[in-house]
């Protein structure tokens, strides 16, 4: 079994880079794909997950060169996909299958996908009920009241539907858009929350027919666009472990360059000013309609917050490591409304509750949530992933606020999402 071994860090200074934004670039790869003609893409994110989205569209005849974090993708069209002669396999990556399922719905023939097994826990009704009102025939593995992959996906002629999203949901949104394409007429999806925009602003940037107000956005289908160059900023749900590494680690300062700062994404920027983390942000820019800047973190005395409602959407993969800030913030951290962590890549208010316990954290398991608090020291000791990459690293940036050698075990998975990241872990510590 894959693992690292993490020892306490005195103090960060450095300047880094991290990897290309993982949601951003399945998007890219899928959009272009279903462009026509050539685009290029810069600073993808070459992780197991957006490799199994290239996969898949290599399998329905896209051709598709990757020359490190390069890519050259030259598009089908709308309607020029080809079935596949096998399965789809999107490995541990839900949103491969999550927004391929809008897509596939839009085609004239039957795809078969599925992934690993992680993926075929997670429940697949939330896209499937939106798609079926379109039109598509999807069928899956059927559990009590609920529907799993593998699915059976047979598209054909979409109606244009106008569905309220019952709980925000960037990949149930994007499938709804995503179908939308191949849909007669206007396509609109209502969100109560605001979840990630990356599906809009990608079309936007290919000039697809797509219009946003609020929390409405909108899509007209059945019109062609042509292929785009898209510049990828980096991940800020990666960039959050060093953030906070930094911030909890005396004597420190850390710069990260070209990370994305997209409204939808930076509450994670939102919590850490309230917990009264010293963050800068400089040098903002737009590129390819995604805002980017460089990030500045300092040394900081955090405090406890009750996080909760509108937030929750915005920081969903940030959960664990700010589980990791709050063992080390004084007072009661309380985490409310994040019920969906118990259908990621592995049930992370249980793993994360069970493991922080391991290391001495003072954290209590609720159902939709945690209540932590701190601060406490936490030891070194031997704790397991359970194959969820955000977890994983996550009890690393713990394992260098602990004292003594901490020892994360099933860490193959960060490769999904940050390949590279025990080097960066290791260039900024001292």
């Amino acid at each position: 079994m894959s693992y690292l071994i993490i020892k306490p860090a005195r103090r960060i200074k450095a300047e880094i880079q991290v990897p290309g934004d993982k949601s951003i670039s399945h998007r890219a790869i899928m959009i272009s794909s279903l462009a026509s003609g050539r685009s290029k893409i810069f600073n993808f994110l070459p992780s197991a997950d957006c490799l199994a989205t290239v996969d898949c569209f290599k399998k329905m005849g896209v051709e598709i060169n990757i020359q490190s974090n390069q890519v050259e993708v030259f598009g089908k069209g709308l309607h020029g996909l080809k079935p596949s002669s096998t399965m789809l396999d999107v490995g541990n990556s839900g949103t491969t299958i999550r927004l391929f399922s809008g897509i596939l719905s839009g085609q004239k023939f039957e795809t078969i996908i599925s992934g690993d097994e992680s993926i075929q826990r997670r429940p697949m009704g939330r896209i499937i009920k939106p798609l079926t009102l379109m039109g598509a025939s999807i069928k899956g593995r059927k559990i009590e009241n609920e529907v799993f992959a593998p699915l059976r996906i047979l598209g054909g002629e979409l109606k244009a539907i106008e569905y309220e999203l019952p709980v925000a949901s960037a990949q149930v949104k994007s499938a709804i858009l995503l179908a939308g394409l191949y849909a007669q007429g206007t396509t609109k999806v209502v969100e109560k929350n605001p979840s990630r925009d990356h599906t809009e602003r990608m079309l936007a940037h290919f000039a697809a027919d797509i219009k946003v107000s609020g929390l409405e956005s909108q899509v007209t289908g059945l019109k062609e666009f042509v292929g785009a160059e898209v510049d990828i900023p980096g991940d800020l749900s990666s960039a959050a472990f060093f953030m906070i590494a930094a911030a909890l680690t005396p004597d420190s300062e850390l710069k990260i360059l070209n990370v994305g700062v997209n409204p939808t994404r930076t509450g994670i920027i939102d919590v850490l000013h309230r917990m009264g983390a010293t963050i800068e942000v400089q040098n903002e820019r737009i590129l390819s309609e995604e805002p980017r800047a460089d990030l500045i973190i300092q040394s900081s005395k955090l405090k406890a917050l009750k996080i909760s409602g509108e937030i929750i959407p915005r920081i969903i993969d940030e959960i664990p490591i700010i589980a990791v800030a709050a063992t080390q913030a004084e007072g009661l951290t309380e985490i409310r409304g994040a019920k969906e962590l118990r259908v990621k890549e592995s049930d992370r208010i249980k793993t994360m509750t069970s493991e922080l316990k391991k290391m001495g954290a003072d954290i209590q398991e609720l159902e939709d949530g945690m209540f932590i608090v701190g601060p406490t020291k936490l030891k070194g000791t031997t704790v397991n992933s359970y194959g969820d990459h955000r977890v994983a690293m996550a009890l690393a940036i713990a394992g260098l606020l602990a004292e003594g050698e901490t020892k994360v075990e099933d860490t193959n998975c960060i490769r999904t999402s940050f390949p590279g990241f025990e080097e960066t872990l290791n260039s900024i510590v001292s």
